[in-house]
């Protein structure tokens, strides 16, 4: 009865992370960085050096990943797609929402660019520029955690 009782914060919680990732977008965000969309390619712990954002615990989900046939066009958050765009596509979180992505020891710093996937049974489409830099075959699990801002100690 006791564990019946809590489950209606466990939805309200996701909700605020979701909130505060969108306000960490608003406030961290910065222009787009030519094809690849403005994400690191780079190791994650160098992007988040300084940034004044943390992330959720990584938790693992299914991946697919697009693009070929999609070169050119613009995305569901307004950039064209290009094979070397580093991004992510996902039904729910805000457009520019920032998050790590985790694959056999790869890890990549981006954000969502895109809706998606629209496969059964996964939760991210990568770009091929995001594949590419996670070394990632095709489909399987990837770990991932989305960005929250916290506030920093000046002290």
């Amino acid at each position: 009865m006791k564990r019946d009782a809590n489950r209606p914060w466990r939805k309200y919680r996701f909700r605020a992370a979701l909130l505060l990732s969108a306000a960490t977008l608003v406030l961290v965000a910065g222009p787009a960085q030519g094809d690849t969309g403005g994400a690191s390619s780079g190791r994650a712990s160098e992007a988040e050096a300084g940034s004044g954002i943390a992330f959720t615990a990584l938790r693992w989900a299914g991946a697919t990943w697009y693009g070929p046939g999609f070169y050119g066009s613009q995305t569901a958050c307004g950039q064209v797609l290009r094979p070397r765009t580093i991004g992510v596509a996902h039904r729910n979180l805000p457009c520019g929402t920032t998050v790590k992505l985790v694959y056999h020891g790869h890890a990549i710093v981006t954000q969502v660019i895109d809706r998606g996937p629209y496969s059964r049974g996964n939760a991210w489409d990568l770009t091929n520029g995001a594949r590419r830099a996670l070394d990632f075959n095709g489909s399987g699990r990837v770990g991932y955690a989305v960005a929250v801002q916290y506030a920093r100690n000046s002290g």
